[in-house]
Formats: structure tokens, C-alpha cells, sequence
């Protein structure tokens, strides 16, 4: 792994375990086992890098979605692959982790990616929602876009009650629950 590879990784790392304020340049050199000039040489400084750890994080989760997105199966079964995908529950989530920290929510660019991604996210589980009302697999009744608002409110919310709780068990049940809502819209064989 080249030295900046190790810099974004390290960097990505830190943000999840300490957010942008507790990640130091010096924590980030010593985790990537970098020297202070082979930073700056590739960064600006820590801003630049953690937009590219930010970044990368965001293309790396949207590339997890869309792999069971785009996989065979109705609607709801994509939908259940990736809420049931596994996931480091009680680490949180890599970027809604980072949407509670004061420093990247007061830097618009810093700020961009996360939007962006929880933007994709619930335009791309509409989609989905859309498709299986067309394909007749969700009644009518469904509105995807708030539905698909609810599914990443239910994600999120599980991960923060999981990490309350030092249990995955929230986190479960709230999947286990948006997943029953979403079945009360998959219409019977009779209707």
C-alpha cells in the first residue's frame, strides 16, 4: 500500500473511531506510519485528507448498496439483503458517525460527501420502491420517497440505540420492524 493509501485508510479509521476532532495529523502519521512531510507532500493538510477519507468512505458504501440494489430478487428482498447485510453495529455507521460531529457539519465540503450519500441512499431505495410498485410487488398505497426516508431514519436510529445499549439487539429489532412495515405493502396473491 503506497503511503497515501495508508494516510486515506488511517485517516478513515480514525474518523470512525474518534470523529474529525479527536483525529490528529499525528495520530493519522503514526497510524499510516507516515512522517509529517510525506502528509503534507499529499495533502494540504488534515481537511484535505479526511475529505479524501470522507470520499472514499461514501464510494465504498454506495458500491456495498448497490451491489445488493442491483442484485436479482423483488424489490423488498434487495431491500432486506442490504439491511441485513453485515454491518460493525455497535462501531456505528462511517458516516452517520460523522454527521454528529460538530467540525465536519461546519465545513461545507467536509459536510458534501455525507449529504450526498444519505441523499444517493434515499433516492436509490425510492427507486427501488417505485420499481416494485410498478412490478406489482408494493401496493399502490406505498409512497416511496417517505418510505425510503423511513427505511435510513430506521438504519440510523438502530445504530444508535445499538451503541446505547452496547447491544446489537436494537439495532436488529429496528430492522426486523421497518422490514414488517415495508411486508404490510406487498400485496396478498388474492388482492
Amino acid at each position: 500500500m503506497s503511503t497515501v493509501e495508508r494516510l486515506i485508510e488511517s485517516t478513515r479509521e480514525l474518523l470512525w473511531e474518534r470523529g474529525y476532532t479527536g483525529t490528529s495529523p499525528k495520530a493519522i502519521q503514526q497510524r499510516a506510519g507516515a512522517g509529517q512531510g510525506s502528509m503534507y507532500h499529499h495533502f494540504a493538510g488534515k481537511p484535505d485528507l479526511a475529505l479524501a477519507a470522507i470520499q472514499r468512505t461514501a464510494g465504498e458504501m454506495r458500491a456495498k448498496a448497490e451491489a445488493q440494489f442491483s442484485a436479482p430478487g423483488t424489490a423488498v428482498d434487495r431491500i432486506a439483503a442490504y439491511l441485513h447485510r453485515e454491518r460493525d453495529v455497535l462501531k456505528g455507521c462511517p458516516m452517520g458517525r460523522l454527521t454528529q460531529d460538530p467540525d465536519v457539519m461546519a465545513d461545507p465540503a467536509l459536510r458534501a460527501p455525507v449529504d450526498e450519500t444519505f441523499a444517493w441512499l434515499r433516492a436509490r431505495l425510492a427507486e427501488l420502491m417505485a420499481e416494485g410498485r410498478e412490478r406489482g410487488e408494493l401496493d399502490a398505497a406505498l409512497d416511496p420517497q417517505a418510505t425510503a426516508a423511513t427505511v435510513v431514519a430506521t438504519l440510523q436510529g438502530g445504530y444508535v440505540l445499538a451503541r446505547a445499549a452496547g447491544s446489537v439487539q436494537p439495532f436488529d429489532q429496528a430492522i426486523t420492524g421497518v422490514l414488517g412495515l415495508l411486508a404490510a405493502h406487498v400485496p396478498t396473491a388474492h388482492e
